[in-house]
Protein backbone atom coordinates (compact mmCIF):
# COMPACT_ATOMS: atom_id res chain seq x y z
CA UNK A 1 0.00 0.00 0.00
CA UNK A 2 1.37 3.31 -0.80
CA UNK A 3 1.28 6.36 1.12
CA UNK A 4 -0.45 8.57 -1.81
CA UNK A 5 -3.36 5.37 -2.26
CA UNK A 6 -6.58 7.35 -2.94
CA UNK A 7 -4.89 10.97 -2.83
CA UNK A 8 -5.27 13.14 -5.86
CA UNK A 9 -3.46 16.15 -6.76
CA UNK A 10 -2.46 18.79 -9.23
CA UNK A 11 1.16 19.23 -10.24
CA UNK A 12 2.58 22.83 -12.08
CA UNK A 13 5.87 23.17 -14.17
CA UNK A 14 7.33 20.12 -15.49
CA UNK A 15 8.94 21.45 -18.18
CA UNK A 16 11.12 18.35 -18.89
CA UNK A 17 12.51 14.69 -17.45
CA UNK A 18 14.79 17.28 -15.95
CA UNK A 19 12.49 18.81 -13.90
CA UNK A 20 12.60 19.24 -10.23
CA UNK A 21 8.69 18.88 -10.57
CA UNK A 22 9.14 15.82 -12.50
CA UNK A 23 11.39 14.54 -9.71
CA UNK A 24 8.88 15.23 -7.37
CA UNK A 25 5.75 13.74 -9.24
CA UNK A 26 7.85 10.55 -9.92
CA UNK A 27 8.16 10.13 -6.40
CA UNK A 28 4.10 10.89 -6.06
CA UNK A 29 3.42 8.31 -8.48
CA UNK A 30 5.54 5.29 -6.92
CA UNK A 31 3.47 6.12 -3.81
CA UNK A 32 0.01 5.88 -5.56
CA UNK A 33 -1.35 9.19 -6.23
CA UNK A 34 -3.57 10.59 -8.90
CA UNK A 35 -2.08 13.49 -11.03
CA UNK A 36 -3.32 15.92 -13.05
CA UNK A 37 -0.92 17.99 -15.04
CA UNK A 38 -0.33 21.19 -16.68
CA UNK A 39 2.13 22.37 -19.31
CA UNK A 40 2.75 26.04 -21.12
CA UNK A 41 0.41 26.91 -24.01
CA UNK A 42 2.04 25.95 -27.19
CA UNK A 43 2.07 29.11 -29.33
CA UNK A 44 0.81 26.45 -32.27
CA UNK A 45 -1.66 24.09 -31.34
CA UNK A 46 -0.87 21.52 -34.19
CA UNK A 47 2.52 21.20 -33.09
CA UNK A 48 2.20 20.92 -29.12
CA UNK A 49 5.51 20.77 -28.12
CA UNK A 50 5.51 21.79 -24.25
CA UNK A 51 2.61 19.37 -24.66
CA UNK A 52 4.45 16.55 -25.88
CA UNK A 53 7.45 17.16 -24.18
CA UNK A 54 4.99 16.74 -20.69
CA UNK A 55 2.95 13.58 -21.95
CA UNK A 56 6.51 12.16 -22.66
CA UNK A 57 7.38 12.57 -18.63
CA UNK A 58 4.00 11.62 -17.34
CA UNK A 59 2.58 9.23 -20.59
CA UNK A 60 3.27 5.80 -18.64
CA UNK A 61 1.91 7.26 -15.23
CA UNK A 62 -2.12 7.62 -16.52
CA UNK A 63 -2.95 10.88 -16.06
CA UNK A 64 -6.37 12.10 -14.90
CA UNK A 65 -5.81 15.36 -16.63
CA UNK A 66 -3.30 17.17 -18.48
CA UNK A 67 -3.97 20.88 -19.48
CA UNK A 68 -2.06 24.26 -20.83
CA UNK A 69 -1.92 26.71 -18.19
CA UNK A 70 -0.80 30.30 -18.40
CA UNK A 71 -0.83 31.76 -14.80
CA UNK A 72 -1.10 35.23 -16.32
CA UNK A 73 -4.64 34.57 -17.60
CA UNK A 74 -7.51 34.08 -15.51
CA UNK A 75 -9.44 32.37 -18.08
CA UNK A 76 -6.60 29.78 -18.61
CA UNK A 77 -6.46 29.29 -14.47
CA UNK A 78 -10.06 29.17 -14.46
CA UNK A 79 -10.36 25.91 -17.02
CA UNK A 80 -7.63 24.17 -15.21
CA UNK A 81 -9.54 24.42 -11.96
CA UNK A 82 -12.82 24.01 -13.06
CA UNK A 83 -11.42 20.84 -15.16
CA UNK A 84 -9.98 19.78 -11.70
CA UNK A 85 -13.10 20.00 -9.52
CA UNK A 86 -14.62 17.85 -12.66
CA UNK A 87 -12.08 14.99 -12.95
CA UNK A 88 -11.39 14.90 -8.85
CA UNK A 89 -13.77 16.58 -7.07
CA UNK A 90 -11.49 17.26 -4.07
CA UNK A 91 -7.47 17.62 -4.17
CA UNK A 92 -5.10 16.78 -1.11
CA UNK A 93 -1.80 18.20 -2.92
CA UNK A 94 -0.55 20.70 -5.04
CA UNK A 95 3.23 21.44 -6.69
CA UNK A 96 4.00 24.97 -7.35
CA UNK A 97 6.76 24.75 -9.72
CA UNK A 98 6.86 27.95 -11.58
CA UNK A 99 8.90 30.72 -11.88
CA UNK A 100 10.39 33.33 -14.85
CA UNK A 101 12.50 36.25 -15.42
CA UNK A 102 13.03 37.60 -18.58
CA UNK A 103 16.39 36.81 -19.51
CA UNK A 104 17.70 40.41 -20.48
CA UNK A 105 16.57 41.33 -16.63
CA UNK A 106 17.71 38.15 -14.92
CA UNK A 107 21.64 38.75 -16.38
CA UNK A 108 21.78 42.44 -15.26
CA UNK A 109 22.25 43.34 -11.65
CA UNK A 110 19.62 43.92 -9.46
CA UNK A 111 19.55 47.78 -9.83
CA UNK A 112 19.31 48.02 -13.44
CA UNK A 113 16.66 45.35 -14.03
CA UNK A 114 13.16 47.01 -15.68
CA UNK A 115 10.08 48.01 -14.33
CA UNK A 116 8.23 45.35 -16.58
CA UNK A 117 10.55 42.34 -16.03
CA UNK A 118 10.39 43.40 -12.28
CA UNK A 119 6.70 43.17 -12.51
CA UNK A 120 6.73 40.32 -14.72
CA UNK A 121 8.93 37.95 -12.85
CA UNK A 122 7.00 38.86 -9.29
CA UNK A 123 3.55 37.58 -11.08
CA UNK A 124 4.54 34.76 -12.17
CA UNK A 125 7.28 33.58 -9.62
CA UNK A 126 5.51 34.78 -6.60
CA UNK A 127 1.63 35.84 -7.27
CA UNK A 128 0.99 32.64 -9.24
CA UNK A 129 1.70 30.28 -5.99
CA UNK A 130 -1.13 32.84 -3.97
CA UNK A 131 -3.40 32.31 -7.03
CA UNK A 132 -3.05 28.92 -7.10
CA UNK A 133 -3.49 28.28 -3.67
CA UNK A 134 -6.20 30.29 -3.33
CA UNK A 135 -7.85 28.16 -6.12
CA UNK A 136 -6.79 25.13 -4.89
CA UNK A 137 -8.39 25.86 -1.09
CA UNK A 138 -12.36 25.19 -1.97
CA UNK A 139 -10.63 22.07 -3.77
CA UNK A 140 -9.41 20.95 0.12
CA UNK A 141 -12.09 20.75 1.99
CA UNK A 142 -10.84 17.82 4.40
CA UNK A 143 -7.01 19.88 4.32
CA UNK A 144 -4.65 18.98 2.11
CA UNK A 145 -0.25 20.26 1.12
CA UNK A 146 0.83 22.83 -0.69
CA UNK A 147 4.84 22.60 -2.06
CA UNK A 148 6.66 24.90 -3.93
CA UNK A 149 10.24 25.35 -5.12
CA UNK A 150 12.76 27.50 -3.99
CA UNK A 151 16.68 28.19 -3.82
CA UNK A 152 19.36 29.90 -1.12
CA UNK A 153 19.11 32.73 -3.30
CA UNK A 154 16.31 33.93 -1.83
CA UNK A 155 17.63 33.66 1.80
CA UNK A 156 21.38 35.65 1.18
CA UNK A 157 23.12 36.18 -2.06
CA UNK A 158 24.25 34.22 -4.89
CA UNK A 159 26.05 36.05 -7.37
CA UNK A 160 24.38 35.63 -10.81
CA UNK A 161 21.18 35.10 -9.48
CA UNK A 162 19.99 38.63 -9.63
CA UNK A 163 16.46 39.26 -9.77
CA UNK A 164 15.16 35.73 -9.09
CA UNK A 165 17.12 35.91 -5.70
CA UNK A 166 13.92 38.78 -5.16
CA UNK A 167 11.65 36.43 -6.47
CA UNK A 168 12.58 33.53 -4.40
CA UNK A 169 12.80 35.65 -0.78
CA UNK A 170 9.26 36.79 -1.88
CA UNK A 171 8.16 33.31 -2.36
CA UNK A 172 9.52 32.17 0.83
CA UNK A 173 7.66 34.70 2.67
CA UNK A 174 4.30 34.01 1.12
CA UNK A 175 4.72 30.33 1.81
CA UNK A 176 4.99 31.99 5.79
CA UNK A 177 2.01 33.94 5.41
CA UNK A 178 -0.03 31.07 3.28
CA UNK A 179 0.82 28.48 5.92
CA UNK A 180 -0.72 31.05 8.67
CA UNK A 181 -3.66 31.46 6.78
CA UNK A 182 -4.86 28.12 5.84
CA UNK A 183 -3.34 26.07 8.93
CA UNK A 184 -6.70 26.08 10.71
CA UNK A 185 -8.33 24.83 7.33
CA UNK A 186 -5.67 22.13 7.48
CA UNK A 187 -3.96 22.79 4.81
CA UNK A 188 -0.01 22.82 5.01
CA UNK A 189 1.98 24.63 2.88
CA UNK A 190 5.61 24.76 2.91
CA UNK A 191 8.99 25.28 0.08
CA UNK A 192 11.78 22.99 -0.75
CA UNK A 193 15.30 24.18 -1.29
CA UNK A 194 17.24 22.35 -3.80
CA UNK A 195 20.90 22.40 -4.37
CA UNK A 196 21.84 23.20 -7.92
CA UNK A 197 20.55 20.50 -10.31
CA UNK A 198 20.93 20.88 -13.95
CA UNK A 199 17.37 22.10 -15.18
CA UNK A 200 15.94 24.03 -17.56
CA UNK A 201 15.85 27.15 -15.11
CA UNK A 202 19.31 26.77 -13.76
CA UNK A 203 20.75 27.12 -17.58
CA UNK A 204 20.03 30.42 -17.15
CA UNK A 205 21.71 31.66 -14.18
CA UNK A 206 25.48 32.36 -13.73
CA UNK A 207 27.76 29.35 -14.10
CA UNK A 208 26.52 26.43 -13.43
CA UNK A 209 29.72 24.61 -13.52
CA UNK A 210 31.37 26.43 -10.68
CA UNK A 211 28.33 26.86 -8.33
CA UNK A 212 28.40 22.72 -8.53
CA UNK A 213 32.15 22.74 -7.85
CA UNK A 214 31.87 25.05 -5.12
CA UNK A 215 28.64 22.92 -3.15
CA UNK A 216 31.14 19.65 -3.79
CA UNK A 217 33.81 21.57 -1.97
CA UNK A 218 31.88 23.64 0.84
CA UNK A 219 29.11 21.38 1.72
CA UNK A 220 29.66 19.23 4.51
CA UNK A 221 28.60 15.88 2.44
CA UNK A 222 31.39 16.91 -0.04
CA UNK A 223 28.94 16.56 -3.05
CA UNK A 224 26.03 17.81 -4.24
CA UNK A 225 22.36 16.92 -4.24
CA UNK A 226 20.94 14.29 -6.28
CA UNK A 227 17.27 14.82 -8.08
CA UNK A 228 15.85 11.83 -6.42
CA UNK A 229 16.50 13.24 -3.49
CA UNK A 230 14.65 16.10 -3.65
CA UNK A 231 12.22 13.99 -5.44
CA UNK A 232 11.73 12.13 -2.25
CA UNK A 233 11.69 15.05 0.11
CA UNK A 234 8.91 16.31 -1.71
CA UNK A 235 7.15 13.00 -1.22
CA UNK A 236 7.17 13.57 2.20
CA UNK A 237 6.00 16.92 2.44
CA UNK A 238 3.08 16.54 0.61
CA UNK A 239 2.25 13.62 2.62
CA UNK A 240 1.19 12.88 6.33
CA UNK A 241 3.82 11.46 7.43
CA UNK A 242 4.79 15.46 7.79
CA UNK A 243 1.47 16.22 8.96
CA UNK A 244 2.89 18.41 11.44
CA UNK A 245 5.55 20.49 9.15
CA UNK A 246 3.85 23.74 7.67
CA UNK A 247 5.40 27.59 6.82
CA UNK A 248 9.17 25.50 6.43
CA UNK A 249 11.50 26.05 3.89
CA UNK A 250 13.37 22.39 3.72
CA UNK A 251 16.94 22.72 2.24
CA UNK A 252 17.97 19.88 0.64
CA UNK A 253 21.60 20.72 -0.63
CA UNK A 254 24.01 18.64 1.49
CA UNK A 255 24.10 20.78 4.08
CA UNK A 256 25.60 23.61 2.31
CA UNK A 257 23.84 26.68 3.21
CA UNK A 258 25.05 26.06 6.97
CA UNK A 259 28.62 26.75 6.28
CA UNK A 260 29.73 30.26 6.86
CA UNK A 261 32.74 29.67 5.36
CA UNK A 262 35.11 26.85 3.42
CA UNK A 263 36.16 23.55 5.31
CA UNK A 264 39.53 22.97 5.94
CA UNK A 265 40.10 21.04 3.19
CA UNK A 266 38.36 23.22 0.54
CA UNK A 267 41.85 23.64 -1.55
CA UNK A 268 42.54 20.24 -1.92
Amino acid sequence: MGLFDGKKGLVFGIANDRSIAAAIAKELHAEGAEMGFTHLPDADPSRPKSEKRLRKVVGDWNPKLVMPCDVQDESSLDAVFSAAAETFGSIDFLVHSIAYAPLDDLQKPVYGVSRAGFNMSMEISVFSLIDLVNRAKPLMSDGGSILTMTYLGGETVIPGYNLMGLCKSALESSVKYLAHELGQSRIRVNAVSAGPLRTLAASAVGDFQKMTKLYEAFSPMRRNVEFDEVGKTGMFLLSDLSSGITGENVHVDCGYHVMGGPPLDAEE
